[in-house]
C-alpha cells in the first residue's frame, strides 16, 4: 500500500503540473497538457460503480463523454451496479480491486481517506470543485484542507413541510406552535432519532464529532453536549414537548393531524397530497430559549464521487475528467431530471425546474446551517433515541437545570466512550 500511495503521489505531482494552471496562462496550458498527452493509442480500462438507480444514465453520459473527448478512445469504460454503501466497504476491503471511480455518502469519506482508497481533487479541477459547488457539499468532500472528493448531490437532509392555511410564519418555532394549537393541528417532529435530534443540539452550537483510525475503528471525539449549548438544546426539546401541537413523528403519510411536518425530500409527494393547494415548504425555524434565539441545524448529506489512487498518470488525468464531467452543472442538471436527485452545483441549482421546487428550495436554504453527517458509532443512535424517549415519557418535565447538566455528562460521556 505504501509502494502504491508513493506512486499515485507522483502521478498526482504530474498531472497537477497539467491541471493547475492560471486562467490567464493559455501557454502554460499547452506545456501542461504535453507532460501527459493522453491519446486515442493510450489504452487502458476504467471501472465505474454507482448507484442501480443510475447505471443507465451514468452509461449514456459516459457515452457523451467519450465523443467529446476522442482522445480518449483508447479506454475502455465500465460500468457497473454498486450502491454507495457496498462501494465504500469494498474499496476499504481491497483497494487495488476496488473501482477506479465510484460514488459515496459524506459519512463515508473518513474511512475511505483512511484507507488510501480516494485521491485529492488537484488543480483546476479543485477550483472548479470549490468554485461551482454549494459549501456544504465542499465541505463534506473535505478532510482538514484537502478535498478528497467530487460533489455531485446536495439532497438529504430535512427542513419544514406545512399547511400555509394553518402557519401564518414559519420563520419561528414558537409562531409554528402558536398556529398549530390555536387550529387544532399537529407539528411533527421526531425528537427520539439521533438524526433529527442533532437539529436542536447543532443548531445551539455543541459538537458531536467521531474520528477513526485506519482500520476504521472510532479512536477519538469532540462531544460538547455537556455545555450550556447542551442544555439549551435539551430545554428546547423539553418545551417542544411541552405544547399539545407537538407530535413525535417524521413520516408525512402518517401524519394524520398535521399543519407542520419535519421530513425531508422523499416526502415531498405525500406532502403535496396531504396539503393539497396549501403545500408549502421553508427551512427549519429558529427556536429560543431562555431569551436566545438559534436557527435549526441538523445534518447535511451529501452524494460525492471519489477517484482511486492511480500509477498511470494517464489513466488518472482520464478518471479525474470524467469525474468532473459526471458532477458538472449540465450532468447534475440531466441527472435531476433522469432520477430527481438535486444537485449541488450553484447554477444548477438555479435552474427553474429546481429553484422551483418547493423541497429542493427549501432543503438548500437549509444545507447552508447543517452539519455533513461523519460517522458515528451504532451505539449512539440508540442513546440518542433513549434521550429523546425520556423527553417524551416527561421524565424531565420538572427537572431543574443543574440536573438536566447531569443527564448531559451522562450522555456525552457514554458517547465519548464509543471512542475510547
Amino acid at each position: 500500500m505504501k509502494k502504491l500511495l508513493a506512486l499515485m503521489l507522483a502521478a498526482l505531482m504530474v498531472v497537477s503540473m497539467m491541471t493547475g494552471c492560471s486562467k490567464s496562462g493559455a501557454q502554460d496550458d499547452g506545456a501542461q497538457e504535453a507532460a501527459v498527452e493522453v491519446t486515442a493509442e493510450d489504452k487502458g480500462t476504467v471501472t465505474v460503480w454507482v448507484a442501480e438507480a443510475v447505471v443507465d444514465f451514468t452509461k449514456s453520459q459516459i457515452e457523451a463523454f467519450k465523443a467529446a473527448n476522442p482522445n480518449y478512445a483508447g479506454f475502455t469504460f465500465n460500468v457497473e451496479a454498486v450502491g454507495e454503501g457496498d462501494a465504500t466497504n469494498n474499496m476499504v476491503t481491497d483497494v487495488e480491486g476496488g473501482a477506479d471511480l465510484f460514488g459515496f455518502a459524506q459519512d463515508q469519506l473518513a474511512r475511505l481517506v483512511a484507507a488510501g482508497a480516494v485521491a485529492p481533487v488537484t488543480g483546476a479541477n479543485l477550483e472548479a470543485v470549490k468554485a461551482n459547488n454549494d459549501a456544504g457539499s465542499v465541505g463534506a468532500a473535505t478532510m482538514g484542507d484537502v478535498v478528497y472528493a467530487y460533489p455531485m448531490t446536495s439532497d438529504n437532509g430535512y427542513f419544514l413541510y406545512y399547511d400555509k392555511s394553518v402557519v401564518t410564519d414559519p420563520s419561528t418555532l414558537e409562531a409554528i406552535l402558536a398556529d398549530c394549537e390555536k387550529a387544532g393541528k399537529g407539528l411533527y417532529f421526531q425528537i427520539n432519532s439521533g438524526w433529527y435530534q442533532t437539529a436542536f443540539f447543532f443548531g445551539t452550537g455543541c459538537k458531536l464529532e467521531y474520528t477513526t483510525d485506519n482500520e476504521g475503528n472510532f479512536s477519538g471525539s469532540n462531544i460538547t453536549y455537556d455545555s450550556p449549548e447542551g442544555l439549551a438544546a435539551l430545554k428546547a426539546m423539553i418545551a417542544l414537548h411541552k405544547s399539545p401541537a407537538f407530535y413525535n413523528g417524521s413520516s408525512v403519510p402518517e401524519a394524520a393531524n398535521a399543519a407542520a411536518v419535519v421530513s425531508g425530500t422523499w416526502d415531498s409527494g405525500a406532502a403535496q397530497d396531504l396539503f393539497g393547494e396549501n403545500y408549502a415548504t421553508a427551512k427549519l425555524p429558529t427556536f429560543s430559549v431562555d431569551g436566545k434565539t438559534y436557527q435549526f441545524s441538523g445534518f447535511g448529506g451529501f452524494k460525492l464521487i471519489g477517484v482511486k489512487p492511480q500509477t498511470d498518470a494517464k489513466k488518472l488525468q482520464v478518471v479525474n475528467a470524467l469525474a468532473a464531467y459526471l458532477t458538472s452543472e449540465e450532468v447534475q442538471l440531466a441527472r435531476f431530471n433522469a432520477v430527481g436527485w438535486g444537485p449541488s452545483n450553484l447554477n444548477a441549482q438555479k435552474d427553474p425546474a429546481i429553484a422551483n421546487d418547493p423541497a429542493l428550495s427549501a432543503l438548500a436554504a437549509q444545507l447552508a446551517y447543517t452539519i455533513p453527517q461523519g460517522q458515528y458509532p451504532d451505539n449512539y443512535w440508540t442513546l440518542a433515541t433513549s434521550l429523546g424517549d425520556s423527553v417524551i415519557s416527561k421524565e424531565y418535565d420538572n427537572a431543574t437545570d443543574d440536573q438536566l447538566n447531569e443527564v448531559l455528562k451522562t450522555f456525552a460521556d457514554t458517547c465519548r466512550s464509543y471512542a475510547q
